[in-house]
């Protein structure tokens, strides 16, 4: 069931929306760093230039808008008081970006300190999330699915986090540490748990509100955060047996997860077609965000489970590209579009109702169409982000092209947005003189 809205709860503006108006920038420099690379960037998971591009997107464009909705969503929806939330952003918000862009230029320039640089502040930022949101989250929360999801979220980005700092430990200081091991663990709970996690509790209340759909089967909220917390357990237990324990462990982990994701993809496809309204742009994102997560899980048990499929070079970049930009980046622009608009006419809709004004119509604030046109751009790049590890010298720089041209236009929206805001809290009142304000 979904909870009961705390609108009285909600933080002020610039909280959330600082993170969400900075995370297209991040999308636009892997874009970029994608296109100056060229092929090369595709040849392997373990090159400089893709573990660069990789964080931006899952720390600069993902994390970025993922931690603002979470502060956003845990006092509305789950009534918990986030202490000081405008010091936590504004710590959050600017260790994570600084954080990011130290990371990159680690990996491209291979600089122990930059290394260490950037784990100063992406430990502070990450740290400082969980301690500001993980007590609450724990100890005041009623338990409800979306609570649940968000719980297993914050514990899979510890595990994260703590995985990733010492994996990069290994560039900042001479240490000898199994690289490819922990970074793999580190890939599975930043993805699977923080990102997969966070977006279903954040999807169990945002599909049947926005999206005007029937609830999700109580079973599935009930277990499908528990599956997945069991089977990444499992996943990464498997690697501490010996063969052949370790071995159908893991192929039984992995099937677990992706049942698990395959079971919220097709559920939530089933919940769109039931739509009460006719379909709009975010629809679209949506729909197309789940078909990446399905074929996604599809593809990694081809992987994992076929020899001629294992042996492709160009099967881990795809399955990555399928969940991050396919997936990922996509729920979350759809998201956008949904929750940016929204908070910016409840906003306004307090802050005028004293002068006697009304504020602009939601679907005033940023338009279907503007986002129907950005939704084929993104449409398009994830196709080309698809196929690029296939045929690189073709396409990558093309893929690249596409992505950068939907960053930027989404960027573009977001930020028109924003101004529709300001504009309508500077225009003076009849008789009024006013000055011009900001976020």
């Amino acid at each position: 069931m979904q909870r009961i809205l705390s609108f009285e709860q909600t933080p002020a503006l610039l909280v959330p929306l600082r993170f969400m108006l900075t995370a297209p920038l991040f999308a636009l420099l892997a874009a970029a760093l994608m296109f100056w690379s060229g092929p090369d960037m595709l040849a392997s998971r373990w090159l400089p230039a893709t573990l660069a591009f990789t964080h931006l997107l899952t720390i600069g464009f993902l994390s970025m808008t993922m931690v603002g909705a979470l502060i956003q969503i845990l006092q509305v929806v789950a009534g918990i008081e986030i202490a000081r939330p405008r010091l936590t952003a504004a710590i959050v918000h600017t260790t994570l970006a600084v954080g990011c862009i130290l990371l990159s230029l680690a990996f491209l320039r291979s600089e122990a300190m930059l290394f260490r640089l950037a784990l100063a502040c992406l430990g502070t930022g990450f740290l400082w999330l969980l301690a500001a949101c993980g007590i609450g989250v724990w100890r005041d929360a009623q338990p409800t699915a979306t609570v649940t999801a968000i719980r297993f979220s914050l514990a899979g980005l510890a595990v994260a986090l703590s995985l990733g700092v010492t994996a990069a430990s290994a560039f900042a200081w001479p240490l000898a540490l199994p690289l490819i091991e922990l970074t793999n663990l580190h890939a599975a709970w930043g993805l699977l748990a923080w990102v997969g996690l966070l977006t279903i509790g954040v999807a169990y209340q945002v599909v049947p509100m926005f999206q005007v759909t029937p609830v999700y089967p109580v079973f599935m909220t009930r277990w499908l955060s528990w599956a997945i917390l069991a089977g990444l357990c499992s996943w990464s237990a498997s690697r501490l047996f010996p063969a052949p324990v370790s071995g159908w462990l893991a192929d039984l982990a992995s099937l677990a997860l992706c049942a698990a994701f395959l079971g919220f993809g097709v559920q939530t496809l089933r919940l769109l077609a039931q739509r009460k309204r006719p379909p709009d742009a975010t629809t679209q994102f949506w729909r197309t965000s789940l078909l990446c997560l399905i074929a996604s899980a599809l593809l990694w048990l081809a992987g994992e489970w076929m020899p001629a499929a294992a042996n492709a070079a160009w099967l881990p970049i795809s399955v990555g590209a399928l969940f991050i930009v396919g997936f990922g980046c996509t729920v979350v622009n759809g998201m956008l579009y949904k929750i940016v608009p929204f908070l910016i006419w409840y906003h306004l809709q307090h802050q005028l109702a004293s002068q006697g004004r009304k504020a602009p119509n939601v679907r005033q604030i940023i338009t279907d169409r503007a986002a129907s046109r950005q939704f084929q751009v993104q449409f398009c790049a994830i196709v080309l982000m698809t196929a690029a590890p296939i045929w690189p010298e073709m396409l990558a720089r093309l893929a690249a092209l596409a992505f950068g041209i939907s960053a930027c236009w989404l960027g573009i929206n977001l930020a028109h947005a924003a101004g529709i805001y300001r504009t309508a809290l500077a225009e003076p009142a009849p008789g009024e003189r006013r000055a011009p304000v900001t976020l």
